[in-house]
C-alpha cells in the first residue's frame, strides 16, 4: 500500500515535469537568445526581453496542448482506476 502511494507520488511528479517542461525550456532557449542579442548590440530594453519569451512560451503551450491534454487524461484515468484498490 505505502509502496503504491510512494509510487503515485512519483509518477505525478513526473507528469508535472513533462507537462511544464515544453513551456519553460522554450522560455529559457528564446531567453538565452535574446540576451545573446542584446549584449551583441548593447540594446538594453526590459520590454525586449519579455516579449519574445511570452509569445514564444504561448505558442509552444498552444502547439502541445493536445499531446499535454492525453497525458493528463491518461493519468486521470489511471488514478481513478487505482481508487479501488486504495480504499480496501
Amino acid at each position: 500500500m505505502e509502496a503504491e502511494l510512494v509510487a503515485l507520488g512519483v509518477k505525478t511528479f513526473k507528469i508535472a515535469l513533462m507537462l511544464a517542461l515544453p513551456g519553460l525550456l522554450t522560455g529559457m532557449l528564446i531567453g538565452l537568445g535574446v540576451s545573446i542579442f542584446q549584449a551583441t548590440t548593447q540594446i538594453n530594453e526590459m520590454t525586449l526581453s519579455f516579449i519574445p519569451k511570452i509569445i514564444a512560451v504561448v505558442i509552444v503551450i498552444i502547439l502541445t496542448m493536445p499531446w499535454m491534454l492525453n497525458e493528463m487524461h491518461d493519468f486521470t484515468t489511471s488514478i481513478f482506476n487505482m481508487i479501488p484498490t486504495f480504499v480496501k
